[in-house]
Order: structure tokens, then C-alpha cells, then sequence
């Protein structure tokens, strides 16, 4: 079964109610979708590509073989001759991209490209968002006032830089385990060659297939709160793969960590049937909410919420 891939260009012509509704039932029924035709240049995209894995094969990739603690783990385990699998672990080669921090300094044209990147994919986002007012039936600009914690400019937008080498065992490892995001909207510029992103859909696990400069959607704890449980964060993992590295980038528009975060009153005030509420989502300060779940991250994220509530 095939992730929705949706055509975002048509949100502005005759098709739009068709392309508004394709949205919602991403949002609604997956958590997860493709957006295509998104407005990100493909010359862009192929920069991207590029500079990423410049960054990794020079900066990073001997580093992650020699000294990493996933492959210096996995080859102890090997070397028992065990059947255990490696636990609490992933294998994953990654850092954050964030305005404030430093960035990698060797690969020509980096930053330069990477910031041209993040400052269309932040648009692009905050497009999304307005989308999901619309669908929701709630203020226009609400999402992105509740993430930015008021009118100011607060939201976090950071980027993760992941690359999952070639793994010689990857029956005894994960890529990246099951879990939900914590935040709000994730944009993800995955490999368009090398697989191994699932979602978890009615109970089995259905592969993301790779399209060539599609950027992945998918909705984290925050949107499932001020949605009122409308659009549900998804399980995802990533399988680690014998051959080929994935390289795989994944933005992130956050609320800040002041922010105050609750459904919104609009669809509270209009819910009729008490059902759909019944978990009863909680109001709580976002940065809580990621203490939280730093400790929980690949547990299920209902003792979350259950805790953040009782703090309050």
C-alpha cells in the first residue's frame, strides 16, 4: 500500500478542493505523505544532495567505521558470536542544523546551500500549516501562533542531517527505532535510492517508497494535541540496510519551548460527539513536554501525555 503522494501545485488552481481534501486524509488516516511540485527548486534539491554527501564521505564517514559506539557495539556483539540483537541503539550517523550552532565547515558550499534549504522548506511549512487550519476548521495562523508561543517569531526550525551507511549486520541493528516526533511538522528529504523508511499503518509496518525530490510530511505530538486528536503522530522506523547509505534529512517546525500547547477551543467548542476527545488531551508547556519525552522517546507516546497532565 502506497504512502499518498500529493501534488502541492494544484492547491492554487481549479483542483484545489480535491488538493485540500487529499491533505486531510493524509493528515487524518496516515500521518504521513509526500508532497510533490512543492515550490523547492529542483536544482535546489540536487545542491542539497550533493553537499550532504560531500559532508558525510569527508567529515564524517571514517569517524562513523573507526570510533562510532553503533559500530564499535555491533562488532563486540559479532565477535561473541551471539544471536543477541543491539538494543538502545541506532545506526545512525547524524547532527543538527539550527541557526544558533555551528555547522560543518569543510564542505564547500555548505552552509550556503543548506541555509537557502531551510529558509524555503520553513515557507514551505508554514504553507502546511495555514492548510491545516483550513481543514481543521480553525483561525487562520493558529498553528503557527501556538508554536511561536504568541505573535513573535519564537518557533525552533532545526534540521537533522542523518546519514545509515552500509550495515554487515543488519539483522542485529536498527537504523533509527520506532517512534513518534515529538514537535510539529516534519519535512523530510529522504533518498530517492536507498529504502528503508517505514510508518506503521493498521498494525503492519509499509515502506515510504522513495520518490525522486518529493518532501515527506508527517504530523508530530504537537499537531495530534491542537488537532484534538484529528491528525494522529505515526510510528516510523528505519531499517538498517546491507548495501547502499541512506542519506536522509529531516526538518523540523517546533513549537518554542515556551510555548503553551493545547487543543484548539474552536474544535473542543464544536465536538458534538464527546467520544472523540475521550483521551482528553492535556494543556502543558512544550519544554516539559520534551523532558518528557527524552527519557520516552521509543516508548508509546500515551504515558506522555498522561505524565505532562499530571504535572499540571
Amino acid at each position: 500500500m502506497p504512502i499518498p503522494v500529493i501534488d502541492f501545485s494544484k492547491l492554487n488552481g481549479e483542483e484545489r478542493e480535491k488538493t485540500m481534501a487529499e491533505i486531510a486524509n493524509g493528515c487524518e488516516e496516515w500521518g504521513f505523505f509526500q508532497l510533490v511540485n512543492h515550490g523547492i527548486s529542483v536544482e535546489l534539491l540536487e545542491r542539497v544532495k550533493k553537499v550532504t554527501t560531500e559532508c558525510y564521505k569527508e567529515e564524517r564517514e571514517e569517524n562513523f567505521f573507526k570510533d562510532s559506539t553503533p559500530a564499535k557495539l555491533l562488532k563486540e556483539l559479532v565477535d561473541k558470536k551471539g544471536v543477541e540483537k543491539l538494543e538502545n541503539m541506532d545506526w545512525e550517523d547524524v547532527f543538527l542544523l539550527a541557526d544558533d550552532n555551528e555547522w560543518p565547515p569543510k564542505t564547500p558550499g555548505f552552509k550556503e546551500t543548506m541555509t537557502e534549504y531551510r529558509t524555503e522548506l520553513k515557507k514551505l511549512a508554514e504553507k502546511l500549516m495555514e492548510v491545516m487550519d483550513e481543514n481543521l476548521g480553525i483561525p487562520k495562523g493558529h498553528i503557527k501562533k501556538m508554536f511561536n508561543g504568541g505573535d513573535e517569531e519564537k518557533a525552533f526550525f532545526g534540521t537533522k542531517v542523518s546519514h545509515y551507511p552500509p550495515c554487515p549486520h543488519p539483522e542485529r541493528v536498527t537504523g533509527l527505532r520506532a517512534h513518534t516526533d515529538a514537535g510539529g511538522v516534519i519535512l523530510l528529504f529522504q533518498d530517492d535510492e536507498v529504502g528503508g523508511l517505514e510508518i506503521l499503518k493498521d498494525g503492519k509496518w509499509t515502506d515510504v517508497q522513495p520518490i525522486p525530490n518529493a518532501i515527506c510530511i508527517n504530523t508530530g505530538d504537537q499537531i495530534e494535541v491542537l488537532s484534538n486528536g484529528r491528525y494522529k503522530s505515526v510510528w516510523h522506523r528505519v531499517q538498517a540496510m546491507p548495501n547502499g547509505t541512506r542519506r536522509s534529512i529531516a526538518s523540523f517546525y517546533n513549537p518554542s519551548y515556551n510555548a503553551t500547547i493545547e487543543p484548539a477551543a474552536h474544535l473542543i467548542q464544536k465536538e458534538k460527539n464527546k467520544e472523540v476527545n475521550q483521551f482528553g488531551y492535556p494543556k502543558f508547556v512544550f519544554g516539559d513536554y520534551m523532558s518528557v519525552y527524552t527519557e520516552q522517546k521509543f516508548l508509546p507516546k500515551e504515558p506522555r501525555f498522561e505524565a505532562v497532565k499530571a504535572a499540571n
